[in-house]
């Protein structure tokens, strides 16, 4: 999976920003990506804090770029461009105040070209990575949402199976009507479910998967009835139109999607029923569950969540992450500029 990302990183120099920059588990990594020679790097954090974490963990950061937005000779003007992108949301003194963090500062030196990604998540909550990229990276043309998805890998079972992408399993607690001041609905949850879809398509064709999206429910067209099953229905009509390049179909159950013999049975004629591998769930308790599952007893390695929908690439690690996973999460940031 990685090939394709790291011959795009050789052939075009990319920088990618940590939030975390004092962190451990950031300067391990760091060290590595330096040693390797596949992107330049830019800390976040007091410089002494971040060299002494540096020293003491043995970690050789000689040569990274480190900013600290206290001591930034650039902020005045950093300061004035979130105002301006903020539009009246954010007093100037509003603005200095977020971007003395790291998560603001970060969002805003990839905002303005400084940085071509970012990663940040280590010590961060999803919500705090996410909230700055919402509002000064915003969402790319056409993009009603952020949502995410992680790609499963592993080297056993059925060779169909051995990479797929889950979505979203971080972001969307689910997905209702959006309405708009007169009570009209605006985005309707079947839009977003299907945006989501589409969106996910998309990420698993970058990772080298020929997108064959499964909607999932408990039911499998229309045998059952209540819950999610409606918009799940919905959502895959919605979203067979916005992209037909794809192969989409739903709603279906979990054992119809990936079984042939399961999926022609419930789903006859079904392009994606039993053969699906981007999957694609109602509600995140369904999707975190499931990825986890799918990672603690089917042997998948999880890479993610990868954000979808953002204007550049920004991504969100696990506060229990180790310094494997920032530096495989910072190939895929970095590789996706």
């Amino acid at each position: 999976m990685f090939t394709k990302l790291i011959d795009a990183l050789k052939a075009t120099r990319r920088t990618i920003v940590f939030t975390e920059g004092p962190d451990a588990r950031i300067l391990e990594a760091t060290a590595r990506l330096k040693a390797d020679d596949l992107m330049d790097v830019i800390l976040v954090g007091n410089v002494d804090e971040v060299k002494a974490a540096a020293a003491k963990g043995g970690f050789d950061i000689e040569g990274v770029e480190i900013l600290d937005p206290a001591t930034y000779e650039g902020m005045d003007e950093m300061v004035a461009k979130m105002v301006e992108l903020r539009k009246g949301k954010m007093s100037a003194e509003d603005c200095a105040k977020a971007l003395s963090k790291g998560n603001y500062f970060g969002t805003m030196l990839v905002k303005m070209g400084k940085a071509d990604a970012l990663l940040g998540g280590a010590t961060y909550s999803t919500a705090d990575t996410v909230r700055p990229a919402l509002q000064l990276i915003k969402t790319k043309p056409g993009a009603n949402l952020v949502s995410s998805c992680f790609i499963m890998t592993r080297e056993t079972g059925d060779p169909a199976l051995q990479k797929i992408c889950m979505a979203d399993c971080a972001i969307n607690l689910s997905y209702e009507d959006t309405l708009d001041k007169d009570g009209n609905v605006k985005i309707s949850g079947a839009q977003k479910l299907a945006e989501v879809a589409v969106e996910s398509a998309r990420t698993a064709s970058f990772f080298g998967i020929d997108p064959k999206v499964a909607l999932l429910s408990f039911s499998t067209k229309g045998s059952g009835k209540g819950g999610t099953v409606a918009l799940s229905a919905e959502a895959t009509k919605l979203a067979q139109a916005m992209a037909p390049e794809f192969a989409i179909d739903g709603e279906m159950q979990f054992d119809a999607a990936v079984s042939p013999t399961v999926g022609q049975l419930k789903f006859p004629g079904s392009k994606v029923a039993g053969y699906a591998n981007t999957f694609v769930f109602p509600l995140i308790e369904a999707g975190n569950i499931g990825y986890k599952i799918a990672q603690r007893l089917g042997g998948y390695d999880a890479y993610g969540p990868i954000l979808q929908g953002l204007n550049a690439p920004i991504n969100d690690l696990s506060r229990g992450c180790n310094a494997d996973e920032v530096y495989t999460m910072a190939i895929i940031t970095a590789g996706m500029a």
